[in-house]
């Protein structure tokens, strides 16, 4: 049985939810599991953190991390955009992004997607 606003959602009434494209989950596609009472659960597929260091990201920099970074700053700094921190996250291997800048003297990897250029201010 579908909820209402699932059948609001099929006959085009309210838009499917998309990500914009410095989202983390831009592309990634709906699925949508049935329970045994034929209720429609939509859910998000299961994205794939790539493993850091992986081939298919270029090192823009490497950034010590000093008391009181923000991720968002960091991105900014050297990606020209606060929005796509999660390729910090990614490039470091890291789940819960304030944990990347917790410890001060730590380094992390600034990286992007292979072909693509780092922000302005990229070194």
């Amino acid at each position: 049985m579908k909820s209402p606003l699932q059948a609001l959602v099929q006959l085009g009434v309210v838009p499917t939810v998309t990500f914009p494209t410095d989202s983390r989950y831009y592309g990634s596609s709906t699925l949508t599991y049935v329970t045994p009472t034929g209720q429609s659960i939509a859910y998000l597929a299961r994205r794939i953190v790539p493993q850091p260091g992986a081939p298919n990201f270029a090192t823009v920099a490497k950034h010590r991390v000093r008391q009181g970074d923000r991720l968002d700053l960091i991105a900014a700094k050297y990606l020209g955009d606060p929005l796509i921190f999660w390729l910090i996250c990614d490039a470091n291997g890291a789940i819960t992004p304030h944990d990347l800048v917790k410890t001060p003297g730590r380094i992390l990897n600034i990286t992007t997607p292979l072909g693509v250029p780092g922000g302005p201010h990229a070194r």
